[in-house]
């Protein structure tokens, strides 16, 4: 009879264990693509990738990794090294109709790419170092600056915003009218701090850390842009729009900053299981309070904002979310 017991549990235990396996190599892994350390991108990659990992039965398991912003993100899209990916809009516009920046370029366009949802406005924060003189973008002339790392999404917003006021930095581009060093966020906040440069451009959620950092220490300024140049920027580039950041959204910040943004979405690939959307789009939204303790931008990513800016079309396995409470998607991001 002992034995009979014994031969028992070692069967269930045999079959637990075979379960438990099973369950494990049935789970989903994401890599989730998000920008430099300094930013929004990352905590709040960082703040999904925990939801996604604790609140889906064992069925996900998910990580953020630090990247160089949108369009390396793109790249590790295409050549299937991150699930998801978190970008700006623009970017990604151009990237699946090939145009601008990927225009001819190997690869494009990526027409498999799909948006999940937007997330939260991405805002343009030019900071300028502390009593320098520079009261509009248009002294940056003849100034040092850091327009963001080389190629990254912030570094293209810095160049369509820079055209606006005449000014350029790359050399095959025209007369350099400013110098510019490639750096991140962080390395940027560092360089202001020991005033070896004049100007930073920041593109993120406010708060960003960066530009906390700067701020708080008193090495920089927030730099308002000039109204004429906002209209000109939104009209030839349409997703951008108009933004102010409220005076005391930083510390030491007393007046309010006009400035503009554009839309931060979440992506990934067409090939990407439809059930693995699904789930990771409802995720987000039934545990938004998870996603704000990341990161307070996230504030804006409910549903009601969903579809905001949105330029590619959506998964899915999103589409299936969306539609299943109830709301209405755009025919314009359905695939027909």
């Amino acid at each position: 009879m002992k034995k009979r017991r014994l031969l028992a549990s070692v069967v269930l235990a045999v079959c637990a264990l075979c379960v438990m396996s099973g369950a494990a190599a049935a789970a989903w892994r994401v890599n989730v693509a998000t920008a430099t350390t300094g930013g929004a991108y990352y905590p709040i990659g960082n703040a999904m990738a925990q939801i996604w990992s604790t609140k889906l039965d064992g069925q996900v398991r998910a990580s953020a990794q630090s990247t160089a912003g949108t369009p390396q993100n793109i790249e590790l899209m295409m050549n299937d090294e991150v699930q998801v990916a978190i970008g700006q809009n623009g970017i990604c516009y151009y990237g699946y109709y090939a145009t601008d920046i990927y225009q001819g370029k190997p690869g494009f366009p990526y027409t498999a790419m799909r948006g999940m949802f937007t997330l939260y406005p991405n805002v343009m924060q030019w900071v300028v170092r502390k009593n320098s003189g520079i009261k509009s973008v248009a002294d940056l002339k003849g100034k040092h600056i850091v327009p963001g790392q080389v190629a990254s999404a912030t570094e293209i917003n810095s160049r369509e915003m820079l055209a606006a006021y005449g000014l350029n930095y790359l050399r095959d581009q025209g007369e350099v009218t400013v110098t510019a060093e490639y750096l991140g966020y962080n390395e940027a906040a560092d360089q202001m701090k020991n005033e070896q440069i004049d100007a930073t451009h920041i593109a993120g959620g406010v708060p960003t850390a960066a530009v906390i950092d700067m701020l708080s220490s008193d090495a920089g300024e927030l730099l308002s842009m000039d109204d004429d140049k906002i209209k000109i920027i939104c009209d030839k580039y349409p997703w951008y729009f108009p933004f102010t950041i409220p005076a005391g959204t930083y510390p030491k910040q007393d007046k309010d900053v006009r400035t503009i943004a554009l839309s931060n979405i979440l992506f990934t690939d067409a090939k990407q299981p439809d059930d693995l959307i699904y789930l990771l789009t409802k995720a987000t939204y039934e545990f938004h309070s998870d996603m704000v303790l990341g990161h307070s931008a996230t504030e804006y990513t409910v549903i009601e904002n969903a579809f905001n800016g949105m330029t590619i079309p959506l998964h899915a396995g999103s589409i299936r979310y969306f539609e299943e409470k109830g709301v209405t998607v755009p025919d314009n991001l359905k695939i027909k």
